[in-house]
């Protein structure tokens, strides 16, 4: 069975973690204590990866590194409908690609924000990371309404959601743990309500299921009508 050297409270986890409940892939948790206990930076754990990061896959003897690459396994392997990462349409692999960079500045800023305020991690520059976090979300809410516009849900085009989606959701999603408010970019809280909504969707601490549709809401029954 399919082994994730996980941590709960990492977005670069968590994204995996996406990917495997959408694709109902069973799997085998085996969780590191990063903080306080920094095991990722262990001996032992450095034999899995020299690197000392997570997440790590080990996939009957397979043993990959790096969320994004983790995402591209994933889903050229095991999604048999070729949706999350559409191997036969190089357009879109290329926009795919782009974009999972995308999510790797988002990891450098958002996140590394996030680490400083909840972790006390006083050598980064918190101040230029927010700035530099709130740059990209302006740049991902222009190219999500102009998407919308055209009648397109998500960052890549076409009907289904792509592991782009699922590589920069994370990040965005916990931003206001680092500082970083999501009030001034209206399309990306309307994707992040869209993403809410894919079947298999889970949770992790710090993010909340949906909640009511909009034709849900309507539906309640106002107490005393």
């Amino acid at each position: 069975m399919l082994k994730l050297y996980d941590y709960e409270l990492s977005g670069n986890c968590y994204k995996v973690r996406l990917l495997l409940s959408f694709l109902a892939i069973p799997y085998e948790q085996e969780m590191i204590d990063f903080y306080p206990g920094k095991q990722h930076k262990s001996p032992e754990f450095r034999q899995i990866n020299p690197l000392g990061q997570l997440p790590v896959i080990d996939d009957n003897g397979l043993v990959l590194r790096d969320a994004q690459a983790l995402l591209v396994y994933l889903a050229s392997k095991y999604d048999e409908s070729g949706k999350w990462y559409p191997r036969d349409n190089p357009d879109l692999l290329g926009q795919i690609s782009q974009w999972l960079a995308f999510a790797d500045a988002i990891t450098g800023t958002a996140s590394a924000a996030r680490l400083h305020d909840a972790l006390f991690y006083a050598h980064i520059d918190v101040v230029k990371a927010r700035a530099a976090a709130h740059e990209l979300f302006r740049t991902l809410d222009e190219h999500l309404f102009f998407a919308e516009e055209g009648g397109q849900d998500w960052i890549c085009p076409g009907d289904h959601p792509t592991i782009a989606d699922i590589a920069c959701f994370p990040y965005i999603i916990l931003s206001e743990e680092g500082g970083i408010a999501r009030i001034d970019y209206p399309a990306i809280r309307r994707w992040c309500d869209r993403f809410k909504r894919i079947p298999g969707f889970v949770v992790m601490s710090g993010v909340f299921p949906a909640g009511p549709a909009a034709d849900d809401r309507a539906k309640v029954a106002v107490p005393g009508q």
